[in-house]
């Protein structure tokens, strides 16, 4: 068993940065794919990025390719998402994920233990 706890949301300008953090504890954090989601009102979850348990391994969607940034820590069993250059589309609850198993997997199904989220909220 995995707990995660999102913290770091917050409403920012068009344009701005946020930082997410994922902080686990329970199972040994080194050994699971990390995973950020995000999901706005009337929209499906959508797979932000992933991180392999190395670090030597990431995804990224279209949408955050080149503005958002995942990485770990896994002496402090954190994840964390540095956000740059943000839109009123990545408006949106922030969830972070551990995948158990294999490669990074694309989608929610494969990832088994969930945060409760945070906000995001960018103005324009």
């Amino acid at each position: 068993q995995v707990q995660l706890v999102e913290s770091g949301g917050g409403l920012v300008q068009a344009g701005g940065s946020l930082r997410l953090s994922c902080a686990a504890s329970g199972r040994t954090f080194i050994r699971y794919i990390m995973g950020w989601f995000r999901q706005a009102p009337g929209k499906e979850r959508e797979h932000v990025t992933a991180i392999s348990w190395t670090g030597g391994s990431t995804y990224y969607s279209d949408s955050v390719k080149g503005r958002f940034t995942i990485s770990r820590d896994n002496a402090k069993n954190t994840v964390y998402l540095q956000m740059n250059s943000l839109q009123p589309e990545d408006t949106a609850v922030y969830y972070c994920a551990a995948q158990e198993n294999g490669g990074i997997g694309l989608g929610a199904r494969f990832y088994k233990y969930w945060g409760q989220g945070t906000q995001v909220t960018v103005s324009s």
